[in-house]
């Protein structure tokens, strides 16, 4: 879940509040864990010999800041050591289905042992044994020997090991293991949980189990019969006769499941007890490590601590990091050289700076008094950073239950507006119950924060403002200017990672925020912020607006050194009012439409289900992929399959489509009541629900920082994937209607995609053919078959139209030979033809290419970095995908960032015109508006000579207009 800070749920705060044993306890790090989520948390890095190092990094901060958090005297790192370990001898199949290592992590192994050393760390490994046994090993050494013992990681294997004087330690979650967690994840005291994995078995370990029997019912028959062999012994006992049978037929498989994930607590320990301490690093030496690798932000936080302890004195750190006190927050340092990929040692998550290097100091705000302070400080730095806490995620009809502002890195206060009224606003009293805290009023909080919340000489940052600017307004308060730190950092780095404020407070401050889990709950027990107490919602709410800040001071002066001023300030920044407005404004749908569609969808999805059932000779659950595979490859015979993993034959699309193809009318049969099922689900149906109470419209979120090409995505509900060449998608787009008196007006852009190819690889023949206002699907044609305009025929225009298009996509020979029903070789041949016609177009995609290869990314017309991380994958079918997208990118980038041009303008241009126009949807090419019926065709043509000069090319831009009363008569 995220809120409205676009935050993403993750972990609590930092590992210093967390449990712990004291320092005389022993600490036992699962080193095999941190390696695999180092390498899947971070992008792909390398350091300048192009040798990979993500997991190194990852591996490296982790451990600075586990040891930062928990200054122990007495810490080991284990790993893996072979693959294969003394399990296999009575069992060879354990773990067997695990694929190997990525190749990418593969030489990281030994550097991150390497890294272990640095840091001058026991590192255990034992060959025949695996980690987890070490560590069970020693927990027990220690235990015996009186110490308490942390065993750092969330490994569920190393549960069983919970009890008396050792506890578990989720670094990723800041989370405290003990016996109360282990039992809610399996339901049974840790000294059972072998028992319970013994019966449930485990896919991933190849550890079998009792087929049939999950972690639940293991629990419960566990819980009943005390333990596994009590189980077994009673098997014949159990009432349910399949479970009966399953636990007599299965019982030595269950007992040697048990000894397969039972740890070895006697292993011949590599080390003495007495050996695993801490000792002193030495710092010349972790320092020549890191450099090496090219992590130059954990170099300047080494030294920082060197620093602060007095080993070097300040301003000599020879990192060309800066101190600590450059810059407001901390100043990140300079970005490392781009090796030949593109990827370095110094990507975005090495640039880090410790939220603890400044005090916080968050003060509740409850009165005029106190609040007028805070704007006077607004006043004296020109800088606030704002966010908004609410009831709930739906912008345009949440309440607004408080307001955090933060001044200076550490100083943020949080101003309660609506805690505990909740229940009395709902009518539901309880004259028990304490009262409301004292909180000032809504309106004289906005009268209060209006002049500086719209002051143009006071810069307003949040993260994600688009949530914020829509509370705000609603409350008639318009803030301007503003900044966005999630924008600024989606201008930065793009699809090269997330950017919610969580992420990014990892990545960038080497924090982890309070989880919003952690203030209201999850599930059936979640509460909305307005019943969170006031010390909890000021601790969460103003470190909010504290990291903003913090975010904001790291990566705006970014902007430059990265040439990504131009992108945010002209591109992103200037859309955030814009998509709010669209987003409070919403659109209108007719729900008895709906409705009837719904209704309609469902008999042809029983009249579907019976044709399919009449193909297969038998009824059967069509929704069921496993049921589906058995009709199709075990019962009717219709080709071998494949099964995947999990002993199931794959029945996605591409499988069905090949069999339509080959003439099996019930495949063809089952992706048609696939796709029904999947417009009544996910439209029909679910619009009906998403149809607001108090506007009676669709509010849709637009993300602006979500895709890799800066196009905007829509979610919740998603409006942009309705299909529009289906009549079913096209009765669902009737559905959504204008405001009585008013018409819906839709314009688009036509062939903007193809228009850019032509221009950015400079293709002469189809600059002219754009010029010219030609059929340019017929006049490609006409260029690559040779066959004159006023000979062609249909057929030859439709097979130029899917070349014209499939190149965009990267289409192979084989899917043009799909998508027109002719053999590889012929598609080959009109590729082929087609690229020798337009030779421009060759040498532009080989250019594009080798651009991604060098750099990691390729660059849209306006400047945009869209990242390829696959580009130079050892892989051949992953490292062409990416090259297929590093060539789309660039046309689909700069059609988003044209859409993106049109969209800032056009607001304006209708306030000039005295135009009532609202626009309501943006959909890849299109733009919907709402307009009075008066207005329509004067709006048609404003907003048409708008978009149509969002960009100046050496093609024409044309865009087409559409009136109507619904989505599908203006479309």
């Amino acid at each position: 879940m995220t809120d409205a800070t676009g935050t993403t749920e993750t972990a609590a705060p930092d590992t210093a509040a967390a449990s712990a044993p004291d320092r005389s306890g022993l600490y036992l790090v699962d080193g095999s864990g941190f390696i695999f989520r180092a390498f899947h948390a971070l992008p792909m890095m390398t350091r300048p010999d192009g040798t990979p190092v993500n997991a190194v990094m990852g591996f490296s901060n982790m451990l600075l800041k586990l040891l930062a958090d928990i200054k122990a005297e007495a810490v080991a790192v284990v790993f893996d050591s072979k693959r294969l370990n003394f399990r296999n001898e009575f069992y060879p199949d354990y773990k067997a289905h695990r694929p190997p290592p990525p190749e990418e992590l593969v030489p990281q192994f030994a550097l991150i042992r390497e890294a272990t050393e640095a840091f001058c760390l026991p590192c255990l490994e034992l060959e025949g044994y695996e980690a987890d046994d070490l560590i069970a090993t020693y927990a027990r050494l220690a235990r015996d020997a009186g110490r308490a013992v942390t065993i750092v990681s969330s490994d569920k294997d190393l549960m069983q090991l919970v009890g008396p004087g050792i506890g578990m330690f989720d670094p990723m979650k800041n989370k405290a293991i003990g016996p109360d967690e282990v039992f809610e994840k399996f339901g049974v005291a840790p000294d059972k949980v072998v028992d319970v994995q013994a019966l449930a078995g485990d896919s991933v370990d190849n550890v079998p189990g009792v087929p049939g029997i999950g972690v639940k019912t293991a629990a419960q028959l566990i819980t009943e019969y005390g333990d596994l062999e009590g189980l077994l012994s009673n098997a014949d006992k159990i009432k349910q006769p399949a479970r009966r049978q399953k636990l007599i037929e299965f019982a030595e498989q269950a007992r040697i499941s048990r000894r397969l994930v039972l740890l070895d607590a006697f292993a011949p320990p590599p080390r003495p007890l007495e050996d695993l301490r801490v000792r002193e690093p030495d710092h010349q030496k972790l320092i020549g490590f890191l450099k090496a690798q090219g992590f130059r932000s954990i170099v300047a936080r080494v030294e920082m601590e060197m620093q602060r302890d007095g080993r070097i004195a300040d301003g000599s750190a020879s990192s060309g990091a800066a101190s600590s006190g450059s810059a407001p927050g901390g100043a990140a340092p300079s970005p490392a050289a781009p090796s030949p990929t593109g990827d370095t040692a110094e990507a975005p998550a090495a640039r880090t700076h410790a939220l603890s290097d400044v005090e916080k100091r968050y003060e509740l705000v409850q009165d005029l008094a106190a609040l007028r302070v805070w704007i006077d400080r607004a006043r004296t730095t020109g800088i606030l950073a704002v966010d908004t806490e609410t009831d709930s995620l739906t912008p345009a009809t949440a309440t607004l239950v408080g307001v955090s502002l933060a001044t200076e890195p550490g100083l943020a206060c949080y101003i309660p507006l609506a805690h505990g009224a909740g229940a009395a606003a709902a009518g539901q009293l309880d004259f028990d119950a304490p009262p409301p805290p004292a909180q000032i009023p809504v309106a004289e909080v906005m009268a209060a924060l209006k002049g500086v919340l719209e002051d143009p000489a006071i810069l307003k940052i949040g993260h994600n403002f688009k949530f914020d600017h829509q509370l705000f307004a609603r409350n008639g308060v318009a803030v301007s200017p503003i900044d966005d730190s999630m924008l600024i950092s989606y201008a930065l780095e793009g699809g090269a990672h997330g950017h919610g404020m969580d992420e990014l407070a990892e990545l960038h401050l080497a924090y982890t925020p309070i989880p919003f889990k952690e203030i209201c709950g999850t599930g059936k027990s979640q509460i909305t912020f307005d019943k969170v107490p006031l010390d909890k919602a000021l601790a969460y709410a103003a470190e909010d607006a504290d990291i903003t800040l913090r975010l904001w001071t790291l990566l705006k002066p970014r902007l430059v050194e990265a040439r990504m001023v131009t992108v945010y300030e002209t591109l992103d920044r200037p859309l955030v009012p814009v998509v709010a407005d669209m987003e409070r404004a919403g659109v209108r749908l007719d729900r008895e439409a709906l409705a009837r569609l719904s209704q309609d969808l469902a008999v042809r999805l029983v009249e579907v289900e019976k044709d399919v059932h009449r193909h297969a000779g038998q009824s059967f659950n069509i929704g069921s992929p496993k049921q589906l595979g058995e009709v199709l490859f075990d019962v009717m015979k219709l080709g071998t399959g494949k099964k995947g993993k999990t002993g199931a034959y794959s029945t996605d699309s591409g499988v069905l489509e090949d069999l339509a193809e080959q003439g099996h009318v019930i495949a063809q049969r089952v992706l048609d009541w696939r796709q029904l099922a999947k417009l009544k689900s996910t439209y029909t149906d679910a619009l009906q629900q998403k149809i607001e109470k108090d506007t009676g419209r669709v509010h849709t979120a637009f993300s602006l920082a979500a895709t890799n090409t800066g196009r905007l995505s829509s979610t919740d509900p998603n409006l942009q994937n309705i299909p529009v060449r289906t009549e079913e998608g096209r009765k669902i787009r009737r559905a959504f209607v204008a405001a009585p008196g008013n018409k819906l007006l839709s314009i688009d852009y036509s062939q903007i995609e193809l228009r850019l190819v032509a221009e950015m690889a400079d293709i002469k023949a189809l600059k002219d053919a754009f010029r010219d206002g030609l059929d340019i699907h017929a006049a490609t044609a006409a260029q690559v078959f040779g066959v004159p305009l006023d000979q062609m025929t249909s057929d030859i225009r439709r097979k130029a139209k899917a070349i014209n298009f499939g190149i965009i996509y990267g289409i192979s020979g084989f899917g043009l030979s799909r998508q027109l029903g002719i053999t590889p070789g012929e598609a080959n041949t009109f590729i082929k033809a087609y690229l020798e016609r337009f030779h421009e177009l060759k040498v532009w995609m080989e250019a594009t290419k080798a651009f991604a290869r060098q750099h990691g990314y390729v660059v849209t017309l306006f400047g945009r970095r869209c990242y390829m991380p696959g580009i130079q994958d050892k892989n051949a079918a992953r490292r062409s995908f990416a090259e297929r997208q590093a060539i789309n990118a660039p046309i689909q980038g700069t059609a988003a960032d044209i859409m993106k041009r049109a969209m800032i303008r056009v607001p304006g241009a209708l306030a000039a015109a005295g135009s009532n126009a609202r626009m309501l949807l943006q959909v890849h090419d299109e733009l919907l508006f709402e307009v009075p019926e008066a207005e329509a065709e004067q709006a048609a043509a404003l907003v048409r000579g708008v978009m149509e000069g969002a960009a100046q090319l050496g093609v024409p831009l044309v865009a087409e207009a559409g009136i109507g009363d619904n989505w599908e008569e203006a479309h």
